[in-house]
């Protein structure tokens, strides 16, 4: 189980996994080996609501880097996910197609989306957030939010 930074909200607690890099977006990148298991973070899935649909590029797509990978569909919004590296998909979680809300129930864990064969690892986690720069984005962005309540 990954360590995690945490910060309530208003009414709401946000963590983000200490082991794993972020888009600004809330996409998050794990690297095993050549291969990266993607997700979405706490925050995007809270923020975006109960995801009812969440439909993953095919295996054998080729992906860019912030070009769509998969999209998610809640009551609230329809959300584009781009890709936080430059590779090869892989693997499709199969609970996308038949339990999506386990982006809700575990985005670190059973709901990741994909993983995808990096062709330049090192380079594109350069171009990603650490934890922590993830953590101060995200923090900002909730509490800017709060205060719309």
């Amino acid at each position: 189980m990954p360590e995690f930074l945490e910060v309530t909200v208003d009414k709401f607690t946000f963590k983000v996994a200490t082991d794993r890099f972020y888009t600004r977006e809330g996409v998050w990148a794990l690297a095993e080996g050549k291969r990266v298991r993607i997700g979405l973070s706490d925050f995007s899935q809270q923020r975006s609501g109960d995801i009812a649909f969440a439909e993953v590029k095919p295996v054998g797509t080729a992906v860019v880097v912030r070009e769509e990978v998969a999209a998610i569909e809640t009551i609230k919004v329809n959300v584009i996910l781009g890709s936080p590296v430059n590779g090869k998909l892989i693997e499709v979680n199969p609970a996308m197609e038949t339990a999506p809300e386990a982006i809700n129930q575990d985005p670190y864990g059973a709901g990741w989306l994909a993983a995808i064969e990096a062709t330049d690892w090192d380079t594109d986690r350069a171009q990603l957030l650490d934890p922590q720069a993830y953590f101060a984005v995200m923090k900002a962005e909730a509490e800017e939010e709060a205060k719309k309540l």
